[in-house]
């Protein structure tokens, strides 16, 4: 199941519906067999409809590729018991100091308990959608747009690598290593892999490091891969302290929050797509 911005439903209650695109044939049949009996007892309560808006019946049928929405039934979900502060808010932007261990959007097991949802239902903006993404568990700051006409141009701001971005992170100290220094490798994540690991050819991603004393670190990230922070500087032998994934996997039990990753988002600065204007905003965390 995936979700759209012109889907045919509302949001209800901080969450899109999902969208399902069909193989073809009787929906009830189908959506019964790939998802389950609650799936098909969304459709007998009319509770799925077609891309139009048209409730889908037990007699519906659709062609292949036709798509269907509907409300998804959420996971059981361990609360994350940090609060969301808004560091910034007008027409345009939503901008939260985000804790860690909290998903910025809904994916896999984590759908409720996400900075979208969470301020979604919090400053009843249904159309909040954010600008970029933050790892679960990193923390600081997180740019949210408040409508769907000015969301493509602050996305599309990140996307192009136009956005100042400074982190902060807590590591060993390796005398041997004189900063600053910057480190460029080819990071690559598969789907099936927890870790994005470093491979030969040509580098697409690069972050500059400097050592400001007694283990904290500033991070510049001149590209935006996945882990990428966490994968740098692991390489140099100086993992960020409480990460779960780089050197190794640990085993984290669900609702631990007793040591989070010490990386933070501390700061992102850029000229307004929209007026133009400079803005910067500034974590209020310590990392």
């Amino acid at each position: 199941m995936s979700r759209r911005r012109d889907a045919p439903l509302p949001v209800r209650n901080g969450l899109g519906p999902a969208r399902v695109r069909l193989r073809g044939g009787a929906v009830l049949v189908e959506l019964a067999s790939r998802f389950g009996e609650a799936a098909a007892a969304k459709v007998l309560g009319g509770e799925v409809v077609t891309a139009d808006g048209t409730v889908v019946t037990a007699g519906t049928v659709l062609p292949p590729n036709a798509c269907v929405y509907l409300y998804r039934d959420l996971p059981d979900e361990i609360p994350v018991p940090f609060d969301v502060p808004v560091l910034h808010r007008d027409e345009a932007l939503v901008v939260v100091d985000k804790p860690h261990f909290l998903a910025t959007m809904p994916r896999g097991a984590h759908v409720a308990e996400t900075v979208l949802v969470r301020m979604r239902r919090t400053l009843d903006l249904p159309e909040l959608s954010p600008a970029h993404r933050l790892d679960r568990l990193t923390a600081g700051v997180l740019l949210l747009t408040t409508r769907a006409e000015v969301r493509g141009a602050y996305q599309t701001m990140f996307a192009r690598g136009e956005v100042e971005k400074t982190y902060l992170a807590r590591a060993d100290v390796d005398a041997a290593l004189a900063f600053p220094l910057t480190v460029r490798s080819r990071i690559l994540k598969e789907r099936s892999r927890l870790q994005a690991y470093e491979a030969p050819g040509e580098p697409n991603a690069e972050t500059e490091v400097e050592h400001l004393g007694d283990g904290l670190y500033r991070l510049t990230p001149r590209t935006g891969r996945t882990h990428q922070l966490r994968v740098h500087m692991a390489s140099l032998g100086l993992p960020i302290h409480g990460d779960s994934l780089y050197p190794e996997v640990l085993d984290v039990p669900p609702g631990d929050f007793s040591t989070p990753l010490r990386l933070l988002a501390q700061r992102v600065a850029f000229d307004d797509p929209l007026t133009g204007v400079r803005r910067e905003f500034v974590s209020r965390r310590t990392v």
